[in-house]
């Protein structure tokens, strides 16, 4: 499985880490900026690129994505058609099974001021050792929102 990775100056070392690690575990990872780190950039720029490919094949192509909270990257990501951002900077790690399990969670937003590097390790690995069972009630729940996040208001 590719992995996508998208982030700002405020989650660029993080990701950078997070990139080395996963390389390493056999996955294979398309960086989508920052590819340097500049306090000057903006989000969206990087985020945009992960969520519009993970939008076009939702079921098969998964994201992690990072900023200093991870609210504004999943923000950004979840406008894209199909893009389910879930986030996470801290708490319970069952929210990270959840995200799977019941929403079929194709991005990982990380808040990368508030996770260690080896916090950030264990959730990513958590998130994508997570299936989505497929149960009907969740299935039908992702289709909605898949219904209302394309109706014009």
């Amino acid at each position: 499985m590719t992995i996508l990775l998208g982030t700002d100056h405020a989650g660029y070392e993080l990701k950078e880490m997070l990139k080395t690690f996963l390389e390493e575990e056999g996955f294979e990872v398309d960086d989508k900026g920052a590819l340097t780190h500049d306090e000057l950039d903006d989000y969206p720029d990087f985020i945009a690129s992960a969520a519009q490919a993970v939008s076009r094949d939702p079921e098969n192509v998964r994201a992690i994505i990072l900023g200093g909270s991870g609210q504004g990257e999943a923000m950004i990501a979840n406008r894209f058609p199909h893009v389910r951002a879930t986030v996470y900077y801290g708490g319970p790690r069952e929210i990270i099974t959840l995200s799977r399990e019941h929403n079929n969670a194709n991005i990982l937003s990380l808040g990368a001021r508030f996770l260690s590097e080896d916090e950030a390790k264990e959730v990513v690995m958590q998130w994508l050792n997570t299936d989505f069972p497929g149960d009907e009630r969740h299935v039908r729940r992702i289709e909605k929102i898949d219904m209302y996040s394309q109706k014009e208001q």
